[in-house]
């Protein structure tokens, strides 16, 4: 068991995937969670699982791309269980198209979503860690912000953004108690990536992977606890591959549409 400061953890994207998982994980620590997401029904089906667990939690709708809407849902989270110590950036899309195909519309709606959200919700939250003199930021990147994929163009260069910004994050506010990293998840199956790793996919891709299998959610979730957890202090500024050694396995490329990374 990792130790975990008393205060609220907000989780955007908390409705689903690797998010979803991550609140239910925290929450079974004992510490209270704010599960954020656009999805109003996807809050409600997490807040259940964990309140049914015996866990703590407090259902956000929020649009991770207006800063109003992220100013209100983390001044509700304060309101309703102290002091923000944990944000995970977990909200995020995917939109796969080869680079000649996709439009300036969807690449800057990705970038909008999973840039500036990442932004607009660190911001605020090592705004008000810094009151406190403590806080612990975990974003997710992923191993497509240092590999590109054919059709990744938007989705490859948003994670490779969010890379920087956690460097960013960890310069400005390091002397205020704040840390701040990213995990980069490899191959991994979600709500998000399920409709593209097909069966055919996922025995194209595994042989990449040096352990020989794709993700779960529940391969990443203990690293993000871990970078949340007081025993990271000093841990700050770095993107964490969780990605069974995919970074490692030298020249292999993917060749399709199908088989870039979680």
């Amino acid at each position: 068991m990792f130790t975990f400061k008393q205060g609220v953890t907000v989780i955007t994207g908390g409705g689903s995937g690797i998010g979803q998982a991550t609140a239910i994980a925290l929450a079974a620590q004992g510490t209270p969670v704010a599960v954020a997401d656009i999805d109003e029904a996807r809050v409600a089906a997490t807040v259940a699982q964990v309140t049914g667990a015996g866990g703590q939690a407090l259902g956000l709708t929020l649009d991770v791309t207006d800063e109003a809407s992220v100013d209100a849902a983390f001044t509700n989270a304060e309101d309703w269980a102290g002091p923000i110590t944990g944000l995970v950036s977990s909200a995020g899309i995917l939109q796969v198209a080869p680079m000649a195909e996709m439009s300036g519309d969807t690449f800057s709606k990705v970038l909008d979503v999973n840039v500036r959200g990442s932004f607009l919700c660190g911001r605020r939250a090592a705004t008000a860690m810094s009151a406190s003199r403590y806080g612990r930021i975990v974003s997710l990147s992923s191993v497509s912000g240092y590999r590109a994929g054919i059709g990744r163009a938007a989705y490859g260069t948003s994670k490779s953004a969010i890379i920087g910004l956690t460097r960013q994050f960890a310069l400005e506010f390091g002397r205020a108690g704040v840390t701040a990293n990213a995990v980069a998840p490899g191959p991994t199956v979600t709500a998000m990536t399920e409709e593209l790793y097909t069966e055919a996919t996922r025995a194209a891709v595994a042989p990449m992977i040096p352990t020989g299998k794709l993700a779960g959610v529940d391969d990443i979730t203990p690293a993000i606890l871990f970078l949340l957890s007081e025993e990271s202090r000093y841990i700050n500024g770095v993107t964490l591959p969780v990605d069974g050694g995919y970074l490692a396995s030298g020249m292999l490329q993917t060749g399709d549409l199908g088989g870039g990374s979680g």
